[in-house]
């Protein structure tokens, strides 16, 4: 059972504050979405329904290292869903939130082995395999479920920048030498099609991460 989003349309005799009682016309009328839109752009501009969906951006293939050492690629990833953010270890200001609702979504989860999640460190040269595992002991993380990754700076920056386009403005746009720091998350198909944005300090954007994924299940 999850949420269901809708969408509230009222008509203008509703919303004039006028003393007469709607008609059944008048009454709020709710769509339910039932299926979620593509991201090729980074403007995150919904596409719905695409005629050729092997065209559209895919995550490009990739490989790092979580907290338990082990690597974390493409192949990881192949017919999962999963829920990517961004962080560092050092961080107390968003990260310790978005990584609080995060826990919340693989906690919901937890029994689903098509939905996994990633975490990013976006300061690899600090946060080693070791500090990462020491990290990840504060949150309820599932072994093979939640990946807490670090690699080259390079790869890293240039996978949230142009693959998941984690930034408001395009990552292309971006000097690669430029810290990146974000609080979104983003939802990832089993085509690595992006499906999802987020703000990842929202809890209540959580209870939207959570139905959209339970669509991409029944897809």
């Amino acid at each position: 059972m999850y949420w269901k989003r809708t969408i509230m349309v009222f008509s203008a005799a509703v919303l004039s504050g006028c003393s007469v009682q709607p008609e059944k016309a008048d009454l709020p009328q709710v769509e339910t979405v039932t299926a979620l839109p593509f991201y090729d752009q980074p403007d995150f501009t919904p596409i719905w329904n695409p005629v050729e969906v092997d065209t559209l951006h895919r995550v490009a293939p990739f490989c790092f290292t979580n907290q338990f050492n082990q690597p974390v690629s493409d192949s990881t990833v192949e017919n999962k869903i999963y829920l990517v953010n961004f962080f560092f270890t050092a961080c107390s200001s968003i990260c310790p939130k978005m990584m609080r609702n995060m826990e919340k979504v693989q906690n919901h989860f937890a029994a689903q082995n098509d939905v996994i999640f990633i975490s990013h460190t976006v300061m690899p040269w600090m946060d080693s395999v070791s500090v990462l595992k020491t990290y990840a002991e504060n949150f309820s993380v599932i072994e093979k479920k939640w990946h807490f990754v670090t690699g080259t700076k390079s790869d890293l920056y240039h996978l949230a920048r142009t693959s998941y386009f984690v930034e408001e403005e395009p990552g292309y746009t971006k000097d690669s030498t430029e810290f990146l720091h974000t609080e979104h998350f983003v939802l990832v198909d089993k085509n690595r099609h992006l499906r999802g944005l987020y703000n990842g300090t929202v809890e209540l954007e959580m209870e939207r991460v959570i139905d959209d994924i339970e669509l991409l299940l029944q897809e």
